[in-house]
């Protein structure tokens, strides 16, 4: 069958994968990294509750399809209401539901260039038109965002804080005086993937009925849980029961269910993991100043580091530092592309980037 009757946007679009995975490298290169850094994983793992729970969880049966329980527990921990919360297959999920459900062929979106790409892809998948606007001084710009999506009539504006791919952030101040020149009638995606990991005061303080805002979170980052898939928004409960118009409502299997739940009343370890991530993030930077680099300021679980040059020379050190066995990830838009993204890792981790980092500069000099 030659003719697989695509519909026409299907059949216009390329095929794309927005990360090759580590897993696919690895078959590449026929050998294991020794050192997986670049996905912004939380290699010091979940609460040991959390393993237990999902351990212990019955297989054979399907999750709750309203994620019942663990809804109400993030609606404590939140101050909120069950109504106000959405649980899904990890954020990437539920931003790919947030598009289905505002856009259709010829609508408006506007985010930054080289802000997360998996957003991007959604907006290309049902038809929408993306706009973009630079980063400034190596930040998302909320003024630039909000100016654009007047400018073109935008249905949804990506704001990540704080940012991947290169770390940084807003206060909450300052996004919730931006919220007063978001158009009429724009929604505001706010990402806070990794605001477990950063400094008091950078989330905004908003009210959870308001429809302008639409927070993201996740259990990936600082809770360990990346391989469940455990993610959830925080919204207006009108935007909120919007999703189940379009969700997977058996999306979210047991195990994981219960695993974030554990994980979350856990807050002990929590802490201890947040000390382990600010331990490894000065490392990093040791490292990186131990080589005559900087690094960007960060409020997440890596460390955006500055080559030096251009995106060339980037490349060829994230290339040679893959090639000694250590997977990291850049940037893919200039100028952040002058820029290697680490994530945290172990103590062994970082001894093996500390011996391999002045071989690959070293490399990359010599072209």
């Amino acid at each position: 069958m030659t003719d697989l009757r695509l519909t026409p946007l299907a059949a216009s679009l390329p095929s794309t994968v927005p990360f090759v995975g580590p897993e696919a490298q690895e078959r590449g290169h026929g050998r294991a990294f020794d050192a997986r850094l670049g996905a912004n994983e939380n290699v010091f793992g979940p609460s040991p509750a959390a393993i237990a729970a999902m351990a212990a969880t019955d297989q054979w049966k399907y999750g709750d399809p309203e994620s019942f329980e663990l809804r109400i527990a993030l609606a404590a921990h939140h101050g909120t209401t069950p109504d106000h919360i959405m649980v899904g297959e990890g954020i990437d999920a539920l931003l790919g539901y947030l598009v289905r459900l505002f856009v259709g062929p010829g609508d408006h979106v506007v985010t930054s260039l080289g802000a997360y790409p998996t957003f991007n892809y959604h907006v290309a998948g049902f038809g929408g038109t993306l706009h973009t606007v630079p980063y400034v001084d190596d930040h998302e710009d909320p003024v630039s965002l909000f100016a654009k999506a007047a400018e073109v009539a935008a249905k949804l504006v990506y704001l990540a804080n704080p940012d991947n791919p290169m770390g940084t952030w807003h206060d909450g101040a300052t996004l919730e005086a931006a919220l007063d020149d978001l158009p009429e009638g724009t929604v505001l995606v706010l990402d806070e993937a990794y605001i477990d990991t950063a400094p008091a005061g950078t989330a905004p303080d908003l009210d959870a009925d308001d429809p302008r805002v639409i927070r993201m979170r996740t259990f990936s980052k600082a809770y360990g849980m990346a391989g469940a898939r455990v993610g959830y928004a925080v919204g207006a409960p009108e935007m909120i029961s919007a999703f189940n118009k379009v969700r997977n409502h058996f999306g979210l299997n047991r195990s994981a269910q219960a695993g974030a739940l554990a994980a979350l009343k856990d807050q002990t370890y929590l802490t201890d993991v947040l000390e382990k991530i600010a331990a490894s993030r000065a490392r990093i930077i040791t490292i990186a100043e131990a080589n005559g680099l900087t690094c960007l300021p960060s409020a997440t679980n890596f460390v955006a580091i500055d080559c030096g040059a251009d995106g060339v020379f980037a490349k060829a050190v994230l290339d040679a530092l893959i090639g000694m066995g250590i997977f990291v990830r850049m940037p893919f838009a200039a100028p952040q592309n002058r820029c290697i993204r680490i994530s945290c890792g172990t103590p062994a981790d970082l001894d093996v980037v500390a011996d391999a980092l002045p071989r690959a500069l070293d490399h990359a000099k010599k072209g």
